[in-house]
């Protein structure tokens, strides 16, 4: 499938599942080197992670504990600017070296947010790993440790991404055409 129409826009294919995949072997690669001899805890941002968390953590090889907390800061195809906590972290992480898992980085706004949740629970460390990282549009102060892939500054879905609802569950992503 090179285009899917969603709602009332249309995208075209941009990065199959194959080079996502290997992407995502990559990444996990290196958190596996990082956190050799540690058991970290997976925090999972919901709900454009679930594809990307599913396939990272299946590639570890280090003991690592899942969980999931759900922010949002999206309508349609714009950040809100305004970061809402929907779910949140509900065990104890004290102490405990956190790596969150993100679908994509763009404003960096939502992983603030997340980093001063943490914060406030005293983690030992935490890192972000982002399948997608969109540099150009970042504009909190984060760091990005783990990205997978370095996209431009386009409208994507697919491969847990959506547009309004739709589209997460395509393999591949794709790219909002210009009309």
């Amino acid at each position: 499938m090179n285009r899917v129409k969603l709602h009332d826009k249309t995208f075209e294919l941009s990065i199959p599942e194959a080079e996502i995949l290997k992407s995502v072997k990559a990444v996990a690669g290196k958190v596996n080197k990082d956190y050799e001899g540690k058991h970290p805890v997976i925090l999972a941002v919901l709900n454009g992670s679930f594809m990307f968390c599913a396939d990272f953590v299946r590639e570890l090889t280090i003991p690592c504990e899942v969980n999931f907390v759900k922010l949002s800061s999206y309508s349609g195809t714009q950040s809100t600017g305004k970061v809402e906590e929907l779910i949140g972290v509900n065990s104890d992480i004290s102490g405990r070296d956190i790596i969150i898992v993100e679908d994509i980085v763009e404003s960096g706004n939502t992983l603030l947010k997340m980093k001063n949740i943490l914060d406030s629970k005293n983690v030992a460390s935490a890192r972000i790993c982002s399948l997608f990282f969109k540099p150009a549009k970042l504009q909190a102060d984060i760091k990005v440790d783990y990205p997978a892939m370095i996209i431009p500054d386009d409208f994507i879905v697919g491969y847990g991404l959506d547009y309004d609802g739709e589209g997460r569950q395509l393999k591949d992503v794709y790219t909002l055409c210009q009309e």
